[in-house]
């Protein structure tokens, strides 16, 4: 029960000021806090432990500031709602700066929080205390989060972190950063430290399109002859993922995925994501969903001996219409924002609430669907052609390469969709290119978490971690596709797992290379004629190769591989599951193809 003051009856008074911090993370359900230890939050540290009995939140031990960050953020992505992560002044902010940068770029509220000083400098300790101190920390990411802030006494903290939790978690969300000095998380309190109603404070109601841009909407969708939907981060929110499918089903429009989130169901007939070189010149309009890269939603890369070039895909005279938030978080620092669109009609509107009502009228022009129905369905039938298409394409492709060694990733998909048809899973992390989602009957809201989205390498492990912790005892099951390249920058957080036993299934995609790379090298070399076989310097992970499975046992984590013979893999994922289903991670290494 709740006093007046906020406190529960059997929680303690607070006595010092980073008791109030952990107060305040407890009022808003925050139930973990990742952190590498360090002296200038040594007072928090104390109170999540000693203070707030190390629950709701728990602390939550990282081998690096990176992984922690990198957790939270995974977390975020699985859950919704924000977790935090303690990083250890300049140079655990430093260390952490990669993985704020990717949810910044992902729009998920991540509340980092950090120690300095002590800003007084009569109270700092020689040396450490003056390298570890900057004049105003939050400056080292001020580009790439949604606010920082460093309240100057234990009075100020209440409000610094309502105010960073409330704009972390508004559309479009992103990670904040508070700082604390260490005398304010130091000073001993006199008396009791009331704490503010929370109801005082409710979060903003989402941003609805205006009547209009509604009414505009609804009429060029129903004049259409071939409409559209590019969807990017509609899925972070269950009222936007299941609209979107209505309206596909609806009108009968075809949906091209670009992963941001899991958007729709991926072997609905109407999915025609990779299929847009053939789908795309057909459509009249396009109506654009939380894409931030419309350009590269709707044209295609040519690098031919290394030569660039645009080709558009969409015909010159189809309508475009806009909506998102994206546009509400352009920074001058970072270009993450991509090209500026050119639309026909563009509205701020969270497609949360925008979709929705936009299903709602269109169901409201009863006689107009009635008369264009037969068309609807003509063209249902022919994008379904198209979905057909791609599926025969990926069959062929699956058999052709079925005993193929290095092994073939289509293979390894669909030896682990064997495995996992009757679970109840999500995939924490995906490929670079998501050639998997072809291979998996996805349907469910966030079944499939996606890839990073600032690419920044190192996410994969740290996000799938977060993932894992945040849905740990609901019966999922947790995989993470891990290229090997992006494991070796945050290979320790295996630590993590194995300590706090994260039930998780980690495929490692051994190809031994940042074959990405490969190709660049390749189309420079053909352009400057110079030897091709060279592409490979700097770029293979070979000589030694890695041996996943013995480093991850050497973790106390259960582990098969390399594996290089595609007849295990049924085996191998089969005893994985076992571990996993016992609340433990396990690790297969998998010696695979450079390209699906």
């Amino acid at each position: 029960m709740m006093s007046k003051s906020g406190r529960t009856a059997e929680r303690p008074m607070p006595e010092w000021g980073s008791d109030v911090i952990v107060d305040m993370l407890k009022a808003f359900e925050i139930e973990y806090v990742a952190l590498n230890p360090g002296s200038s939050f040594r007072g928090l540290h104390d109170s999540l432990i000693n203070y707030g009995s190390n629950r709701m939140p728990e602390a939550i031990l990282c081998p690096h500031e990176e992984i922690a960050v990198g957790v939270a953020h995974g977390y975020a992505r699985a859950k919704g709602k924000p977790m935090a992560a303690a990083v250890h002044n300049v140079v655990g902010l430093q260390h952490s700066c990669m993985a704020i940068y990717n949810a910044w770029c992902d729009r998920l509220p991540v509340i980092v929080l950090g120690g300095t000083g002590p800003m007084d400098t009569a109270h700092r300790r020689p040396r450490i205390d003056w390298v570890h101190t900057a004049v105003v920390q939050g400056n080292l990411v001020r580009d790439f989060v949604k606010w920082d802030d460093q309240p100057g006494s234990v009075e100020a903290i209440p409000e610094s972190f309502i105010r960073a939790y409330r704009l972390a978690t508004t559309d479009p969300m992103g990670p904040v950063y508070v700082c604390f000095d260490a005398d304010v998380q130091e000073k001993k309190l006199n008396g009791e430290h009331r704490m503010p109603s929370l109801d005082r404070y409710p979060a903003p109601l989402p941003m609805q399109a205006p009547a209009d841009g509604l009414a505009r909407t609804v009429e060029w969708l129903l004049e259409a002859k071939r409409p559209a939907i590019i969807a990017d981060w509609v899925g972070r929110n269950e009222a936007g993922f299941t609209s979107l499918m209505e309206l596909a089903e609806l009108l009968a429009m075809p949906v091209f995925d670009q992963n941001g989130r899991f958007n729709f169901s991926c072997q609905h007939p109407l999915n025609l994501t990779d299929m847009e070189r053939k789908a795309l010149p057909q459509v009249d309009l396009v109506l654009a969903l939380d894409v931030p890269d419309l350009e590269g939603s709707v044209s295609r890369r040519v690098q031919e001996k290394g030569k660039r070039g645009i080709i558009n895909l969409l015909p010159s005279q189809a309508r475009i219409v806009n909506v998102g938030l994206d546009d509400l978080l352009v920074r001058a620092w970072s270009n993450e924002f991509s090209r500026l669109r050119q639309t026909d009609l563009s509205m701020l509107a969270d497609t949360a609430v925008f979709l929705p009502e936009l299903v709602r009228r269109v169901r409201e022009e009863k006689s107009l669907l009635a008369k264009i129905r037969p068309e609807i369905e003509q063209r249902r039938g022919e994008w379904a052609k198209i979905h057909q298409e791609r599926d025969q394409r990926r069959d062929e492709k699956t058999k052709l390469n079925w005993d193929n060694k290095p092994i073939a990733l289509s293979r390894l998909f669909t030896e682990l969709n064997t495995v996992l048809k009757n679970e109840d899973w999500v995939y924490t992390n995906s490929t670079r290119y998501g050639a998997e989602n072809h291979y998996f009957d996805a349907a469910r809201f966030n079944q499939i978490l996606g890839k990073f989205k600032g690419g920044g390498l190192g996410y994969g492990l740290p996000a799938s971690l977060g993932a894992a912790l945040a849905l740990k005892n609901q019966g999922k099951i947790c995989v993470d596709f891990q290229p090997d390249g992006d494991l070796l920058f945050t290979l320790s957080g295996l630590w993590t797992a194995a300590h706090y036993s994260i039930p998780l299934l980690m495929v490692i995609f051994s190809n031994r290379s940042y074959y990405n790379d490969e190709e660049h090298q390749e189309r420079m070399a053909q352009l400057r004629g110079r030897p091709v076989e060279n592409k490979i310097f700097g770029i293979r992970i070979e000589q030694p190769e890695v041996d996943f499975a013995t480093i991850a046992r050497s973790f106390g984590i259960w582990s098969m591989g390399p594996i290089t013979e595609p007849g295990e893999l049924p085996k191998v994922f089969g005893d994985a599951l076992k571990v996993v289903k016992d609340g433990k991670p396990a690790l297969v290494d998998v010696v695979c193809e450079m390209r699906p």
